[in-house]
Order: C-alpha cells, then sequence, then structure tokens
C-alpha cells in the first residue's frame, strides 16, 4: 500500500506541473491576461519534463526495490516438498491403480509387494 501512495504523490507532482505550465498559460493568453515569450514557453516545457522524468526515476526505482524486497521474501520461504505418490503401475497390465490396493481391479493379479507387508 505504501508504494502506491509514493507513485500517487509523484504522480500529482506530474499533474500539478502540467496545470502550472501548461493549462494556466494557455487561459491566460486566452483571456487576455499576459502574453508569453518564447523563453517562457519553452521554461514551461522544461519544467514539465522535468516532472515527467522524476516520475519515471522515482517509478524504476520503487520497482527495483520492490523486486528485490520480493526476493528477499522468497529466499526465505521453505522449498515445497513433492506430494507423496497416490497411484503406482501394476507390473502385470500397466494401469495405473491406487497406491494401496493388493489386487489390480483391470486385471484382478495379486500384487506381490503388498502380500510381502501384510506378512
Amino acid at each position: 500500500y505504501g508504494c502506491r501512495c509514493i507513485i500517487g504523490g509523484a504522480f500529482s507532482g506530474i499533474v500539478t506541473s502540467l496545470t502550472d505550465n501548461f493549462i494556466n498559460p494557455v487561459l491566460n493568453v486566452l483571456t487576455g491576461g499576459k502574453i508569453y515569450s518564447l523563453e517562457d514557453v519553452a521554461g514551461f516545457a522544461s519544467s514539465f519534463l522535468s516532472a515527467v522524468v522524476n516520475f519515471i526515476i522515482m517509478a524504476f526505482i520503487l520497482f527495483c526495490l520492490m523486486k528485490a524486497i520480493n526476493k528477499l521474501v522468497n529466499l526465505s520461504k521453505p522449498e515445497e516438498k513433492p506430494a507423496a505418490p497416490t497411484t503406482k503401475v501394476c507390473p502385470f497390465c500397466q494401469s495405473k491403480i491406487s497406491i494401496k490396493a493388493t489386487r489390480c481391479p483391470h486385471c484382478t493379479s495379486v500384487l506381490e509387494e503388498n502380500v510381502a507387508e501384510e506378512k
């Protein structure tokens, strides 16, 4: 949630710059409040471009930071062990059967490994 606030704050800088450097000067020209020189227009564009570059740098730094944090979190997680098998293959008909089966339901053969375990 904290990263959203930081990105939101950086994006609000872009919106403020857009308002101060483009919308307000255009409204001033349209209402006849002020006439801007070419230097003023270049300064407005430069300020807006600076705000955009600041936003991109901030977003890139946060991206790298979150990538590193996620990597550290994943390092501390224990690896998941594979689940124990629930089926085996009948040595006579090669069908998949339950691991607990003592007879194959397909060929009705007695499975010797289970008979040996029961004795």
